[in-house]
């Protein structure tokens, strides 16, 4: 347990090869050999090489994929203290549950080497029971009248139907399928962004403890402290996925983040619904792009949902595959960057600027990795340098 509470700081979220080395030779393993790696180049090399001639492996691209994934891990290994941040977990009333316990749900399963090292857990139900049978909800934060009474009615319909209800937390169709399942006190789960202290956004502080005293619960990946990101927001859409039985799209722009949510579940074999809006409302767009594509069948009420899902019946078995992230509802300013790019833009500070070596331990790249981007960055008008370090760079848009 305290070697998966480990790599869950070590290692960004659905970092495959932090994944693959889990399952190759397991946590405590995995982190004893980070442990002694070292940091300086031909140690890492050498630590490498040993540990694929153990695993028998011996292609040169999976060693340097583990060579540049040591070095995104090395900076953090120190400042790692896994017996802290269970204590902290502990202060909270919260518990860690990883995939070795009975209460692990499956459908995370179906992530493959992209799924949770652990979940940090706040809430007192067994969680393979709370998300047994389940509906994913989410839409856009900038909600209207409209996508706000479908996702109020559509949470109390699957309440109604014994279903419970899971989204991220947020503003907008998020909160409306919280608070709405909590109205008829049914259960909802919240998965957040950052760590299971940060009750993120401040604005939702109240309604994600409503979820606790619901018998919901609120569920992250990541350590206490852990601070939310555009990236991690990202990342975390493939918990909601992959939690629900079928995920809905209520209300979604071209550019939702709730497009990424819809094209993960559909990824890994669950079923996708969007609720169509006016053809002249950009709050729709990224709903009937969805349908326009062929990822999501047309719901509007609370049965179609039933149905798509399955609900109705017995079971809810989800169907096992893998899938791979997509990124393409990112901001505009990060359009054309990789994912180092994406990565050290969302580390770098609005406002006072930090060194690099803070920049290489919140942004989860190698040192290499982080100044190669850095200057991509610069170049683009995206991040500045001072005595002090790196900042963004002062938006000059209206927006």
């Amino acid at each position: 347990m305290l070697a998966r509470a480990a790599w869950s700081r070590i290692a960004e979220p659905a970092d495959r090869a932090a994944g693959a080395l889990l399952r190759t030779v397991g946590p405590v393993d995995a982190l004893g050999w980070l442990q002694s790696a070292g940091t300086g180049d031909d140690a890492v090399r050498h630590a490498v090489s040993r540990l694929c001639e153990v695993i028998g492996v011996d292609d040169r691209t999976t060693v340097r994929r583990l060579a540049a994934a040591v070095a995104r891990w090395a900076p953090r290994v120190a400042t790692t203290d896994p017996a802290r941040d269970l204590d902290n977990l502990a202060r909270l009333g919260g518990r860690l549950v990883v995939p070795e316990d009975d209460e692990w749900p499956t459908g995370l399963l179906d992530l493959g080497d992209e799924g949770p090292a652990c979940l940090w857990v706040r809430g007192t139900g067994r969680v393979d029971e709370t998300l047994r049978r389940t509906v994913s909800v989410v839409g856009a934060r900038a909600s209207t009248d409209y996508g706000d009474r479908v996702a109020g009615e559509l949470s109390v319909g699957l309440v109604a139907a014994g279903c419970t209800t899971v989204s991220g937390g947020a503003y907008g169709i998020d909160a409306v399928v919280h608070r709405s399942t909590l109205a008829v006190d049914g259960t909802t789960v919240a998965f957040l962004a950052g760590g299971p202290d940060r009750l993120y956004p401040a604005g939702n502080a109240d309604l994600l403890r409503g979820v606790l005293d619901g018998a919901g619960l609120v569920l992250s990946e990541l350590p206490p402290g852990s601070v939310p990101s555009r990236v991690r927001f990202l990342r975390r859409n493939r918990l909601i996925a992959a939690s629900g039985r079928s995920t809905v799209v209520v209300e979604a722009a071209w550019r939702s983040g709730s497009l990424v949510t819809a094209r993960l579940a559909a990824g890994i074999g669950r079923p996708v619904g969007a609720v169509p809006g006016p053809v002249t409302a950009a709050g729709s767009a990224g709903c009937h792009r969805l349908l326009r594509e062929g990822v999501a069948v047309c719901v509007t009420d609370v049965d179609e949902v039933l149905e798509l899902s399955g609900a109705a019946g017995e079971g809810l078995d989800g169907i096992a595959a893998t899938g791979a992230l997509r990124d393409d509802a990112d901001t505009r300013e990060t359009d054309g960057l990789d994912a180092p790019g994406k990565a050290a833009y969302d580390a770098l500070p609005l406002r006072r600027p930090v060194p690099v070596d803070a920049l290489v331990r919140s942004s989860g790249l190698a040192p290499h990795e982080l100044m190669a981007a850095l200057g991509v960055l610069e170049v683009r008008g995206l991040a500045v340098r001072s005595t002090g370090g790196w900042s963004r760079a002062a938006s000059t848009g209206w927006s």
